[in-house]
C-alpha cells in the first residue's frame, strides 16, 4: 500500500479510542473475521510501517481478546490516527483493565489517544518499541518503580513526560523533575482542557531542552574540534618546521581531499603519532633488554666499568619510565596484556639484575632478557595493529635496529668472555637481519635529507659494529665493539623520531 492514509484500516474496537468507517461498496470493503486467524493477518500485513507502527500492538493485544471483532480494508476511506499517540503508564495491577475513568473522560475531548498501556517496569522497553509522541504517568502516588524506571533515561527521555497523580510533595518534584518528568497536573482536577495543558507544557518544556542539549553538544564538539586542531597543527609544526598558516593548510587540505570533517582529520593525526611514540617507546625496550646484558657482561669483563654502570642505571630507569608512560595509554585488550606480560617480565630481569655479577648470573641475566626481548616484541606488535596505519611498519623497522645492534654486541661479549658457542651461532642470523632491515630502511621511500643522511652514517658505523665483532678477542676490538653499538644506538634513536614525526607517518 503506497499510501498509509489513502487505503486504511477500517474497524472500531468499542472503548478503545478507535474510530472505524463503513464499507463503501461491495468492491472496495472485504470484512475479515476477527480473531488471530489468517484472514485479517493478511489484512494486517499489507499496511505500511507508518500504520503498523501506531496500530499493529492494538490489533494484536485487544482485537484478539474481544468476540468477534471485525476488520475491514476500505479503499476510499481514512483512517482516523491519533494526531497525538499516548503511552499511558498505570500501576501494575490496573493494566489489563480500562484507562481511569477521569482519563478517560479527558482524552474523549482533546486530540490524542492512548495507543498503548505500559507499567513503571516496562515503559522505557515500551517507549523503545512504540516511539509514542509523549509519554502520560497516571498513578495514585509516584512510587519506587517510578523511579527505578525513569533512571533508565538518566534525565532525558526520548519524548515528553507527563505526571498526573496526587499532589506529591516538594522533594519528590524536585526528584521527578531532576530525573526528566516536564509537567504535573493533579488527578483530582483532571478536565479535557487541563489535560491538553498538560500535554502542551510537558512538549513545550521538551523541546527546549532537547533543543538546548542539541546545542550544548554541538558547542563541545566544535570546543573538541579546536582542541584537536591546534594540538595537530603543533605537531605538524614541530614535525616539519613549518609556521601556522602551513600546517592549517596541510590539515584543512587532507579533510577535503578524505572528505572527512577538520576535527576528524586533524584528531587522526594527534592519534598517528601518540601511536608512532608508543611503538617507538615499546621497540626502545626491546634495545633495552639487550642492553643490559651487554653492560653486565662489559662490567664482567673489565671494559670501561664505571660507563657500564651508569648506563645500567641510565636503562634501567628508561624501562620504567616507558613502561609508566605505555599504562597511562588507552589500550586495548590484546595491547594491555601484553604490557602486562612485559611488567612481569622486567619484573624477573630486575631481580635478576640486582643478583651478585657472576658468569652464572649473567647466563640468568641473559635468558630473563630474552623473556622482556619476546614480550616487548609482542607489545610493539599489538600497537603496530591497532594503530591500523601501514606508515607505522617503518618505525618498528627502525627501532628493532637498536635492539639488534645491542643484541649483535652482547652475544660477541658473552661469547667471548663465557666462550659459549650458542652465543657465536646466534652472531651471523643477527647480522643478517640487521643488514637486510638497513637496506629495506635505505630503499623506503619514505625519506628525507635528515632521513637519508642518518642512514649513511648509521652505515658507517655499523661496519665499525662488524669490525668489532670480528676482532672480539682483542681489547681494541671489544671496545670498538661496545662504542659502535652504543653509537648505533643514538643514531638509531635519531631515525627512529625522524620516522615518527615525519609527515607521511602523522597524515597516514
Amino acid at each position: 500500500m503506497r499510501n498509509a492514509a489513502a487505503r486504511p484500516l477500517a474497524g472500531r474496537v468499542v472503548g478503545r479510542g478507535w474510530v472505524g468507517v463503513p464499507a463503501a461498496d461491495a468492491d472496495g470493503v472485504r470484512g475479515v473475521p476477527g480473531g488471530c486467524n489468517t484472514g485479517w493477518r493478511a489484512a494486517v500485513c499489507r499496511f505500511t510501517k507508518a500504520v503498523l507502527r501506531y496500530t499493529a500492538r492494538l490489533i494484536t493485544q485487544e482485537l484478539c481478546q474481544l468476540a468477534a471483532p471485525r476488520l475491514a480494508y476500505a479503499s476510499g476511506y481514512c483512517l482516523k490516527l491519533a494526531v497525538n499517540p499516548l503511552l499511558v503508564v498505570l500501576p501494575h495491577e490496573a493494566t489489563d483493565l480500562a484507562l481511569p475513568e477521569v482519563l478517560q473522560r479527558a482524552l474523549a475531548g482533546i486530540d490524542a489517544s492512548a495507543v498503548a498501556r505500559a507499567t513503571c517496569l516496562t515503559m522505557v522497553s515500551q517507549a523503545q518499541v512504540l516511539a509514542p509522541r509523549e509519554i502520560v504517568i497516571c498513578l495514585p502516588a509516584p512510587t519506587q518503580d517510578l523511579f527505578d524506571g525513569l533512571e533508565a533515561w538518566s534525565g532525558t527521555p526520548p519524548c515528553p513526560v507527563s505526571l498526573i497523580c496526587a499532589a506529591p510533595d516538594r522533594k519528590s518534584h524536585e526528584k521527578l523533575a531532576a530525573l526528566g518528568v516536564h509537567a504535573w497536573e493533579s488527578i483530582e482536577v483532571l478536565t479535557a482542557q487541563s489535560l491538553d495543558a498538560l500535554l502542551g507544557r510537558a512538549h513545550a518544556r521538551w523541546e527546549r531542552e532537547n533543543g538546548l542539549r542539541t546545542e550544548l553538544v554541538a558547542l563541545r564538539t566544535r570546543l573538541d574540534e579546536r582542541k584537536w586542531i591546534d594540538r595537530a597543527k603543533g605537531l605538524l609544526m614541530s614535525a616539519r618546521g613549518i609556521d601556522e598558516d602551513e600546517a592549517f593548510g596541510l590539515l584543512r587540505g587532507a579533510a577535503m581531499h578524505a572528505n572527512l570533517r577538520l576535527g576528524e582529520v586533524s584528531r587522526s593525526v594527534v592519534e598517528a603519532a601518540r601511536w608512532a611514540d608508543a611503538i617507538n617507546r615499546a621497540g626502545q625496550l626491546r634495545m633495552l633488554s639487550q642492553r643490559l646484558v651487554r653492560v653486565a657482561a662489559q662490567a664482567l669483563a673489565g671494559i670501561d666499568v664505571r660507563r657500564a654502570r651508569v648506563l645500567r642505571t641510565q636503562s634501567a630507569e628508561r624501562v620504567q619510565g616507558n613502561l609508566d608512560h605505555l599504562a597511562a595509554l588507552e589500550l586495548d585488550e590484546a595491547g594491555a596484556r601484553t604490557l602486562s606480560d612485559v611488567r612481569l617480565a622486567w619484573q624477573g630481569l630486575e631481580a635478576a639484575l640486582a643478583a651478585r655479577l657472576v658468569p652464572r648470573a649473567l647466563m640468568d641475566i641473559d635468558a630473563r632478557a630474552d623473556a622482556l626481548l619476546s614480550a616487548a616484541e609482542a607489545l610493539t606488535g599489538a600497537l603496530e595493529a591497532s594503530g591500523a596505519r601501514r606508515a607505522l611498519r617503518i618505525v618498528n623497522i627502525c627501532g628493532r635496529q637498536r635492539m639488534r645492534a645491542q643484541r649483535l654486541a652482547k652475544d660477541a661479549l658473552l661469547a667471548s668472555t663465557l666462550s659459549q658457542d650458542a652465543m657465536r651461532d646466534r652472531l651471523a642470523p643477527t647480522m643478517d637481519a640487521f643488514e637486510s632491515a638497513l637496506l629495506e630502511l635505505e630503499r623506503a621511500p619514505l625519506s628525507s635529507p635528515e632521513i637519508r643522511t642518518a642512514l649513511a652514517a648509521a652505515r658507517d658505523e655499523w661496519l665499525q659494529l662488524v669490525h668489532g665483532v670480528r676482532e672480539v678477542e682483542s681489547a681494541e676490538g671489544r671496545a670498538a665493539l661496545v662504542r659502535s653499538s652504543d653509537a648505533l644506538v643514538d643514531t638509531f634513536d635519531q631515525l627512529t623520531a625522524s620516522y615518527e614525526h615525519s609527515l607521511q607517518v602523522i597524515m597516514s
